[in-house]
């Protein structure tokens, strides 16, 4: 389990995060939501270890890995598939998958064909450049690049993004399958209200850097949570 526990992370003399705290179960899709610029990102990358926290803790596993290195939390299980993908646009569809064996043992270095059964596109099209993809496809690859590196805890920012609705639903389906396994905790940043509902077994609302609503499914189609997250 995930446990972030009353953060805060500032930016200069900006405060980006105040006193946020949230849990992701194994077997969840916990979801975050909220408007541009109300610091979705700024929890995530605190999350993932790429930005430091000023105070509070963040918990996996019933470790305190607050201050480890994003490398470190990557060994440990914790995968990002951040926003704008992030893709390398000059390697191949497979080179692309293959920088996810990095925090992985030589024996365990092995593109699985569950991603491939996930997003088929990413098959047929191991030998072009990443570069050459559509938005979607490069976020499917952005997505099967985080599971080569088998994480049990998947962090997805703003996956629907400057998607079409077709690939859309293909990510959809894809966070369902991978919840349902039971494998992995999954956090979901996201604006797409519609998709978030679908998917979250437990959400917050973030506005100014703090949570101000959370709980589970059943109260996500509260016209309020809609109001606040409305943009």
């Amino acid at each position: 389990m995930l446990s972030v526990e009353d953060i805060d992370l500032s930016y200069g003399a900006a405060k980006a995060l105040r006193n946020v705290s949230i849990t992701a179960n194994t077997g969840e899709v916990m979801c975050v939501l909220g408007r541009n610029g109300v610091g979705k990102t700024s929890l995530l990358r605190a999350i993932v270890g790429q930005h430091p926290i000023q105070s509070g803790k963040i918990m996996w596993e019933d470790k305190d890995i607050s201050t480890l290195p994003s490398y470190e939390r990557c060994r440990r299980g914790i995968a990002v598939v951040p926003q704008g993908r992030e893709i390398f646009p000059l390697l191949t569809v497979r080179e692309n998958l293959e920088t996810g064996f990095a925090p992985l043992s030589r024996g365990e270095r092995k593109i699985s064909d569950e991603i491939f059964e996930l997003f088929p596109v990413l098959k047929s099209m191991l030998h072009r450049r990443g570069g050459d993809l559509s938005g979607g496809q490069q976020q499917q690859l952005a997505i099967g690049r985080a599971l080569v590196t088998k994480p049990r805890l998947l962090v997805l920012d703003e996956p629907t993004e400057g998607i079409q609705p077709s690939v859309i639903k293909d990510i959809g389906r894809a966070i369902a399958y991978l919840r349902n396994k039971g494998e992995m905790a999954i956090v979901l940043v996201e604006q797409y209200f519609d998709f978030a509902c679908e998917l979250a077994d437990r959400f917050a609302v973030m506005e100014r850097g703090a949570i101000v609503m959370s709980g589970g499914k059943e109260e996500l189609q509260s016209p309020d949570v809609r109001q606040r997250v409305s943009v």
